[in-house]
């Protein structure tokens, strides 16, 4: 009988729907399997292994499963979405809410579709920072136990990066689902705005959070979108003679990709280029405010959710006492202003229409994610700007409420993965996968860390 860790969502759940296992066993190899490696990489808050065996066991007594493009999947879901029946905690007992009587629509959609939800995933504290730790210890990176998964959805990515599930939901407020991808080498696209049902109060980001599921392949990705999209599953096809932009700045003045990932750039483009396609060396129009507007809304945004959730600032942690003092400053200033943000999706949407682009390129990343010890004890400043120096290329599509996708690309001379951030139009979504799958059939990467599968790709 073949253990189905390692597996794709896609195989698993061709497998349930023939007959080939159940959706029972499936969770039993992959429960037995977070019991023996999850302690290594602290990706969970709470494993439901009793209940997950109960909901798989009434997966495979449903009669007709071909109508479940999940089937028997194991699933995690970010600890800041509702599962009937868990607290939701936010990434930290201080935050943490009351049992929730229903699943959000994102959860109940993953559920109808035959997927099994296992566990919940940690985050640093009100999804904050993209440093995913608190007071219990990191979690670590899978490619390497010294280094940060990332955020705010770092849970979800070691958990995907280690085999403990093979979809993981997540959510990108300002690059939570795209920044923990890069950093442990899966897929990750955020939605543009309307697509998916959105996060609810404390995790709604000022309108700008998105739901998604970060995925070892760009079929998973595709069905999880499809799934979370209440879309028919539909094969990608294969784009051809797409204008492609290619841009290295940063959108953070004085921050610079480093030369990996500005590497994985070039690669990307030659890819894109033996695909078909036309790449033209271009940067977006970041206005010169969109720094300062955007590291506004990043401070107000822990205000905002400490005033949803009740929360007195002398009960978050330290770092996010000053994020959070900083953003009343910023809020009452009149520093975050959602005509701001209306302004620069115009800006951006302009940019794609006026040039004739079809997708943009940018790195993923500007460096090597930081270290995973620690982060929680040490200051604001220390945080914030780690955050910034490793990942400024994310959250303007946030502002933009455009659609934004995370691809692996090689791997940095340090063995952790690099990747390449691929942006497009509103509707783009379905175009950004099928040039991911293009990537991915020609330069398929690592699909889990080495350390966890050594010789599987």
């Amino acid at each position: 009988m073949p253990n189905w860790v390692g597996a794709t969502a896609k195989q698993i759940a061709r497998g349930v729907r023939r007959g080939d296992t159940s959706a029972t066993q499936v969770v039993a190899d992959h429960l037995e399997h977070i019991a023996a490696r999850e302690p290594l990489f602290g990706a969970f808050r709470i494993v439901r292994g009793g209940e997950a065996a109960t909901e798989a066991e009434k997966v495979d007594e449903q009669h007709d499963l071909t109508r479940l493009p999940l089937a028997g999947v194991p699933v995690a879901v970010k600890e800041n979405t509702a599962i009937a029946g868990l607290p939701t905690w936010h990434g930290s007992a201080a935050a943490r809410g009351p049992i929730e009587e229903e699943d959000h629509e994102v959860v109940r959609r993953l559920r109808g579709a035959g997927a099994i939800v296992v566990a919940t995933s940690r985050m640093p504290e009100l999804g904050v920072f993209a440093l995913t730790d608190d007071s219990d210890g990191p979690t670590r990176n899978p490619w390497d136990l010294t280094r940060t998964p990332g955020g705010s959805s770092g849970g979800a990515a070691a958990a995907v990066a280690a085999g403990l599930v093979p979809m993981a939901h997540g959510n990108d407020g300002f690059g939570s689902l795209r920044i923990p991808a890069a950093c442990c080498g899966l897929v990750a696209l955020k939605p543009g705005r309307g697509v998916v049902p959105p996060p609810a109060g404390a995790t709604a980001f000022f309108g700008m959070g998105e739901h998604g599921v970060l995925t070892t392949t760009v079929a998973d990705a595709a069905i999880g979108f499809s799934v979370l999209a209440g879309r028919d599953s539909a094969k990608l096809v294969e784009p051809s003679g797409l204008r492609i932009a290619i841009s290295t700045r940063s959108p953070v003045p004085g921050v610079r990709a480093d030369a990996p990932n500005r590497d994985a750039v070039a690669v990307a483009s030659r890819l894109l280029v033996a695909a078909g396609h036309t790449a033209v060396a271009c940067d977006p129009a970041y206005p010169a405010s969109i720094g300062t507007r955007g590291f506004a809304t990043w401070l107000a945004d822990a205000t905002q959710k400490a005033d949803e959730a009740g929360l007195p600032l002398s009960a978050l942690q330290r770092r996010n006492r000053t994020h959070a003092r900083l953003g009343k400053i910023a809020m009452r200033r009149g520093y975050v202003r959602e005509d701001d943000r209306e302004g620069f999706r115009r800006r951006s949407i302009a940019f794609f229409a006026d040039n004739g682009f079809d997708v943009l390129v940018t790195p993923a990343l500007a460096a090597t994610p930081p270290a995973a010890e620690g982060w929680v004890e040490r200051s604001w400043s220390a945080n914030a700007l780690a955050c910034m120096r490793f990942a400024p290329f994310a959250a303007p599509w946030n502002l933009a409420a455009l659609p934004a996708l995370v691809v692996p690309v090689g791997v940095r001379p340090d063995g952790l993965p690099l990747a390449v951030q691929l942006v497009g139009p509103p509707g783009s979504e379905t175009t950004l996968l099928a040039v991911a799958g293009q990537f991915e059939m020609a330069a398929p990467w690592q699909r889990h860390a080495p350390s966890v599968f050594p010789a599987v790709r």
